[in-house]
């Protein structure tokens, strides 16, 4: 399993484009304070906050990830999956999510799939961003806050909808899940 430090990843890119935090704060509509704990490993982002900050740096996402792009077309076999975990602290400590790229090179590309797995997680906000996310639970049991609306998806549920829609998925109980999730951005 590799570890990605994801926000060491997107301070390099901030810094690259010679951008600062109060910069990529009014880019992305998030707080100074919030991307300086991502880039230090405070807390551990959602994907639809890293694709926020993705679009916000010009690049792709899975740049964050360590992935590059460079084939029209992508094949990856289930056994030579990466398992990527979301580091949210410098002491390795993980929370939320790990995830499963299932299109690592393809070049180009508007819709990102994974395989993730939730893990037991207290509190967090929903967020919003631009594009269309698609879930379907495959173990466990999720649930999916969307603005006043919530509901549990049981295994082979699944649930489509605007990101622009403030949103949130955890697990419902103390017990991990995995998901396919699909998010798509244009």
């Amino acid at each position: 399993m590799s570890e990605i430090k994801v926000g060491e990843k997107i301070k390099e890119f901030r810094e690259k484009k010679n951008m600062s935090l109060h910069e990529l704060a009014e880019k992305t509509g998030f707080s100074s304070a919030f991307i300086s704990q991502i880039e230090n490993h405070l807390i551990s982002p959602p994907l639809g906050a890293i694709i926020k900050i993705a679009h916000a740096l010009s690049t792709e996402m899975g740049r964050f990830f360590g992935q590059t792009t460079s084939a029209p077309f992508t094949l990856v076999r289930s056994n030579e999956r990466e398992l990527t975990s979301r580091v949210a602290s410098k002491e390795g400590v993980r929370y939320g999510y790990t995830y499963e790229s299932l299109a690592p090179e393809k070049i180009n590309r508007h819709m990102e799939p994974f395989i993730v797995t939730l893990e037991p997680v207290q509190g967090g906000q929903p967020y919003s961003h631009e594009g269309e996310e698609f879930i379907y639970v495959l173990e466990g049991e999720v649930k999916i806050q969307l603005v006043d609306y919530s509901d549990i998806l049981y295994p082979g549920d699944c649930i489509y909808y605007d990101s622009i829609v403030p949103h949130r998925v955890d697990t419902a109980t103390e017990n991990s899940a995995k998901i396919l999730a699909v998010l798509y951005s244009s």
